[in-house]
């Protein structure tokens, strides 16, 4: 392996490997395969997998550091491998029932068989370990990242020979890892292989079978083809490990396969967690894995390493307490290379031998001395470009300047030469339209408009030429004299005033009969049709009474007829009131006929 840059590396790797595996199988079935057995049985509905497989890989791996942020470290991997096939031989049962007849004689043993074989590259059970010669070719890879979090990161940098920065790479920096990974992608192909499907409704004895344990002869061939594939055992991979403190580390570890046992001719590997503590320091350290392993259950285990040479077992603890299912053993050994480190007591990367100041971080520009903060505004002077004026540190330390003194900060002002207001960010205001509004205030910023009509045109809705600001009337089409308003014809005058004389009041009272409210609401109606026009109501009496008791009779009733019209709508601001007694005789007062014509209210138009 080899650097090919500070961030990536390449490496180039072979192995061989061998996996040999027996899925669902009986025993005394395995066992009659290897030595003779002296009693009856019987095993049925058998789907039982036997492979053997050995090949040889030869592999690029390339790996980069994806992100380094402080705190936050990611590393990734990718190793693609050309697989050279060495041999392959597979058995798979099908439903696969038998029964053994022991009678102590080999001419007489009977073994009775049914169900399905199918064979890869294999003539006979007897003939596993050697099957047939024939070599195979494919491709695999793997893939994995670790994510590091570094809280303490700072701590484990020092400046290099260069000037530079770099990590004390024997050390581990995290304080929590976790790597996730999948391996083994991939998978060998036999074209040469044959594969063969036998019918195994039959039976033997053990006389037949010792001089012939082939499957051709012992089963009936129903098919034949080429080409094996063996799957590589892929699995997937999660690792975490907690560093407690310095010496103390926990380590959770789980191991999937993604391939199935029933798959045939595949390799796979047995699903486990396990939950491992251990003591860790440069030169010793001390393991105790604890894991759960599918078919062989809870194990414990105890492992040491020494200097560069390492030894455990993962299940040695169970095996010494209590029966076992399973038994394991490793050992290795591990040769580091060391960076030298130099000697930094306050870690801000200057050798204590260089350092003015080996007991308290500074940089490197003041010989590791820590900066002075003349004007105390919590930047160092060396930092500092204003260093006896208080300012913040995004500015380098200087007080923040108002060149257009629009009290806008240049650092937030838009327009840093010109004055503007604030809530503009310092830029004066446009006037898109050039009417003279600006645009903050125009409420038509893309039309031309009118100042006094916040920058809009003047509108005329009802086309009479009229614009609604002098439009008294401005949905109904009106004349410029009468201020946008129809004028009122002479005929609308008179019946209102046929109308008025037909309202009729209480003898001597100013209260309206009720049989009168019909006629005013016929008023009212007129007057909002005509809504420009304004109007005078005047009452009269006849000469019957007193002049001034007669005069104030006039004008209740006038007022009466006004204070009905303002509740139905009509603006008070249009009516005017008025009793004028008995002064404008319309008739003679001598007759009852004159005296009631007298007793009258008139509506007049006030232009």
């Amino acid at each position: 392996m080899f650097n090919l840059n500070k961030s990536s590396s390449l490496a180039l790797f072979t192995r061989a490997r061998s996996i040999t595996h027996l899925s669902n199988i009986s025993g005394k079935a395995l066992n009659d395969i290897q030595e003779d057995i002296n009693e009856n049985y019987e095993v049925r509905n058998q789907n039982f997998s036997i492979a053997a497989n050995a090949w040889a890989e030869f592999g690029v791996s390339y790996a980069r550091i994806l992100m380094d942020k402080g705190q936050h470290f990611l590393k990734g991997g990718l190793s693609a491998k050309y697989l050279y096939g060495g041999f392959t031989g597979y058995a798979k049962g099908n439903n696969f029932n038998l029964k053994y007849d022991y009678f102590g004689n080999d001419a007489t043993n009977t073994t009775t068989t049914s169900g399905n074989i199918e064979t890869g590259n294999i003539t006979s059970l007897d003939d596993f370990d050697d099957p047939t010669e024939n070599t195979g070719s494919g491709f695999g890879a793997d893939l994995g990242f670790t994510f590091e979090y570094r809280p303490d990161h700072q701590k484990y940098k020092y400046t290099n020979k260069e000037g530079g920065t770099s990590y004390h790479k024997e050390q581990n920096k995290y304080k929590f890892k976790i790597g996730v990974s999948i391996t083994d992608i991939g998978a060998i192909n036999y074209k040469d292989a044959v594969v063969s499907v036998y019918n195994a409704n039959t039976s033997y004895t053990d006389a037949e079978y010792d001089a012939d344990p082939s499957f051709d002869n012992l089963y009936t061939k129903i098919s034949e083809s080429k080409s094996v594939r063996f799957k590589l055992p892929t699995a997937i991979h999660l690792n975490a490990d907690w560093r407690m403190n310095k010496r103390f580390y926990l380590n959770l570890n789980t191991d999937f396969s993604a391939v199935s046992a029933e798959d045939k001719n595949s390799s796979y590997i047995n699903n486990n967690v396990s939950l491992t503590p251990r003591y860790e320091v440069k030169w010793l350290g001390l393991y105790v894995p604890i894991s759960y392993l599918e078919y062989s259950g809870l194990q414990a285990g105890f492992g040491f390493r020494v200097g560069p040479l390492f030894v455990g077992s993962g299940s040695i603890v169970s095996a010494m307490l209590s029966e076992t299912q399973a038994l394991d053993a490793h050992l290795g050994l591990k040769i580091p290379i060391y960076q030298s480190r130099i000697k930094d007591i306050d870690f801000d990367g200057i050798n204590d031998k260089d350092d003015n100041c080996p007991d308290v971080a500074g940089p490197v520009e003041n010989k590791g001395c820590p900066c002075g903060d003349a004007d105390n505004d919590g930047l160092t002077d060396n930092l500092d470009k204003c260093i006896n004026e208080f300012g913040p540190s995004e500015n380098n330390g200087c007080p923040w300047t108002d060149k257009d003194g629009d009290k806008v900060l240049d650092k937030d002002d838009t327009c840093p030469d010109v004055v503007g207001p604030v809530e503009n960010k310092g830029c004066p205001w446009g006037d898109e339209d050039k009417d003279g509004v600006t645009d903050n205030l125009d409420k038509c910023p893309t039309v031309i408009g009118e100042k006094d009509n916040e920058g809009c045109p003047y509108t005329d809705k009802d086309g009479d030429k009229v614009l609604d600001k002098d439009d008294k009337c401005p949905d109904v089409v009106g004349t410029i004299e009468n201020y946008g308003c129809p004028v009122i014809d002479t005929k609308v005058i008179k019946k209102l005033n046929d109308y008025s004389k037909s309202v009729l009041f209480d003898s001597g009272k100013a209260t309206v009969k009720a049989d009168s409210y019909v006629t005013l609401d016929a008023m009212a109606e007129i007057m909002k049709e005509y809504e420009a026009n304004n109007f005078s109501i005047e009452g009269y009496t006849d000469n019957v009474g007193k002049p001034e008791s007669n005069i104030e009779l006039s004008a209740e009733r006038a007022l009466a007829i006004k204070t009905y019209l303002i509740s139905k709508g009509i603006n008070e601001n249009r009516l005017n009131s008025q009793g004028f007694g008995a002064a404008k005789p319309i008739a003679s007062n001598k007759t009852k006929a004159g005296k009631s014509a007298n007793r009258r209210v008139e509506i007049k138009v006030v232009q």
